[in-house]
């Protein structure tokens, strides 16, 4: 490890003793899973508050907190009795561009699954392997199958709301949602859950979105113009030279330098403050 490998770790670490704690939850989406108690609850809440994790953090509240009041106590319960009547529920719900009809026709996928399954986690786990150098080919037979159960269910086609709430990494996305969706599931420390217990978080890709793309470009990270899948997989590779056995530690903390510092990548009053001050400031 370089000295500015361990200066960044250091940083990174202060930055994650700071916020990763439960009282900085909230306006996170993650939010959502810690109003249940039962695992089958979690998994669901932790699947569509991922899923709806695209806009202004204020409009993401505003959608979730709709979505789970139309579905009463029990998410999973919800999921696992789906039919026609819960389907007409989600009329009239929409967030940005995803509508109740989308949100209906996924919630028949994962009553499939459950129906099959005991939980996501089963299902994921076929297309899991140990030998695997991340989580992606995992990620993309769990995409690839149940667009495939659409396509056969619909006779052929696939809405686009449906795949924007599944996106392939095959396709070239970066998949940040359902990485976060992973990260929720898999790590576990103050903030992170960890209900599933048979994938190894070091597999784990980083959930990169425009802010965590910014970020990661100017502590050196990666050199990409766009946010993609190979972009993520770089980031990832970049903090697995800090943190090797868990290199998604430090995205919940990092992300809450935009959330609650409204970092945007250039020099504003308090950022002397910021753990990140020396590798990051730009005036």
């Amino acid at each position: 490890m370089t000295e500015r490998v361990e200066q960044l770790r250091q940083a990174l670490e202060r930055l994650y003793a700071k916020y990763n704690r439960p009282e900085f939850i909230p306006p996170d989406p993650l939010q959502f899973l810690y109003k249940y108690s039962d695992p089958g609850d979690r998994e669901i809440a932790g699947f569509l508050s991922a899923a709806l994790a695209y806009g202004r953090v204020e409009q993401i509240e505003r959608s979730l907190t709709n979505l789970f009041s139309r579905m009463g106590e029990s998410p999973y319960a919800f999921v696992t009795n789906f039919d026609r009547s819960k389907r007409e529920r989600l009329n009239g719900f929409k967030h940005r561009f995803t509508t109740g009809r989308d949100i209906a026709d996924l919630l028949e996928l994962l009553r499939e699954v459950l129906d099959e399954k005991s939980s996501i986690e089963d299902y994921f786990l076929h297309g899991y392997s140990e030998k695997d150098q991340n989580i992606i080919s995992a990620l993309s037979v769990f995409c690839d199958s149940l667009l495939d159960r659409c396509v056969k269910r619909s006779r052929g086609g696939i809405r686009n709301g449906v795949q924007y709430l599944l996106p392939r990494p095959a396709a070239g996305s970066a998949c940040k949602r359902l990485n976060l969706f992973l990260r929720w599931m898999v790590r576990k420390d103050e903030v992170d859950l960890g209900l599933w217990n048979r994938i190894d978080k070091a597999k784990l890709i980083v959930p990169v979105d425009v802010h965590m793309h910014r970020l990661c470009r100017i502590l050196g990270l990666h050199d990409r113009k766009t946010v993609s899948l190979a972009t993520a997989v770089e980031i990832t590779k970049g903090f697995a030279e800090i943190e090797p056995a868990d290199p998604v530690k430090y995205d919940f903390a990092l992300s809450r330098i935009g959330i609650l510092d409204g970092c945007n990548g250039s020099y504003q009053p308090g950022c002397e403050d910021c753990e990140l001050f020396a590798f990051c400031c730009r005036r």
